[in-house]
């Protein structure tokens, strides 16, 4: 059985560096599990790999879609999939990196999701219950329905909310139960963490290199080429606010200062994807030299299933 290591943890930890170095040790190729990285021209506020590092080492599913196509999560379940299956018959080992934790899970969990079209009367629907109640709402409503997909998804994320709903009431199976079947590869997955404030200090210093790195000006083309601000690939964090900016909604020192909070937000957010309690995830502390103690995971990992031949996950977690 082939094998895939998972590598997670919030946003700006340091997830990329470290599966390009990875990939190179190993002989490997990355998958992304980021839901921003699949739109095209949108690269600075996305963080996305530079031509450089995705010229070293094949990069997939990135730049795979237009800022005004649908993606929905079960595209990129069925896009991930073929890909790994590609880097696998290649004889490669696969690295699944992204701080997407619905994305991971639907990969190495083998979600049987269901392919639900978007359904623009019912979107309009709870999208009116939202203007009028309050987003609140929508949010107590999919509690009721599916808590445990509640606590995975942020209040504020309407859109999310929504297509939580929308797949329940479409299939009437909550989407936290859509587990499916084991996936034909061990899986490890290791999880990069820091302290809160050395966690808010790298957010903070990349946004400042997004700006000057041109930001401001990816932002402006995008609205150039027709993208409204409305669609979900515009609504993420940094787009959203630079968008807002130049169209007057805000000056450029408040839409950072929101940028960076919103970031910090998430961020927390994310750890409820990723919990350090999870045992099921090897974590490693990034201000700690642990690259050389990864790889030897990574490749104690390999050789252990590849005698042993059993599907099941590794659990045990080094702290």
């Amino acid at each position: 059985m082939s094998h895939v290591i998972a590598i997670v943890g919030p946003t700006a930890v340091g997830k990329s560096d470290l599966a390009l170095h990875l990939a190179q040790a190993c002989g490997g190729e990355i998958v992304s599990a980021d839901s921003r990285q699949v739109y095209r021209y949108m690269d600075i506020g996305t963080a996305k790999p530079t031509p450089e590092a995705q010229a070293a080492i094949p990069h997939h599913l990135i730049d795979v879609v237009d800022p005004d196509d649908d993606f929905t999560l079960a595209i990129y379940q069925s896009m991930a999939d073929a890909a790994i299956g590609g880097i696998h018959r290649r004889g490669r080992l696969a690295f699944l990196v992204g701080g997407s934790g619905l994305y991971v899970r639907a990969v190495t969990s083998g979600f049987r999701i269901p392919h639900v079209a978007p359904d623009a009367e019912l979107r309009l629907k709870l999208q009116g219950k939202a203007a009028r109640e309050g987003s609140e709402a929508l949010y107590e409503e999919l509690k009721l329905v599916d808590p445990a997909a509640a606590e995975k998804i942020d209040l504020r994320n309407v859109r999310r909310v929504i297509r939580a709903l929308e797949v329940f009431l479409t299939t009437g199976v909550p989407f936290s139960q859509m587990q499916g079947n084991v996936p034909p590869f061990h899986t490890l997955v290791i999880g990069l963490t820091t302290s809160r404030e050395d966690l808010y200090n790298r957010i903070d210093s990349r946004v400042d290199r997004m700006l000057e790195q041109g930001l401001v000006h990816e932002v402006k083309q995008l609205l150039e080429r027709g993208y409204s601000l409305d669609l979900p690939s515009m609504s993420g964090i940094g787009y959203r606010h630079i968008g807002q900016y130049l169209q007057g909604g805000t000056g450029l020192e408040a839409a950072i200062l929101q940028m960076k909070y919103d970031t910090h937000r998430f961020a927390r957010h994310q750890y409820a994807w990723f919990r350090p309690s999870d045992k099921a995830i090897h974590w490693f502390d990034i201000r700690e030299a642990v690259t050389h103690d990864i790889c030897e995971l990574v490749m104690s990992f390999i050789s252990e299933k590849s005698t042993a031949g059993s599907p099941q996950q590794v659990t045990k977690a080094k702290q």
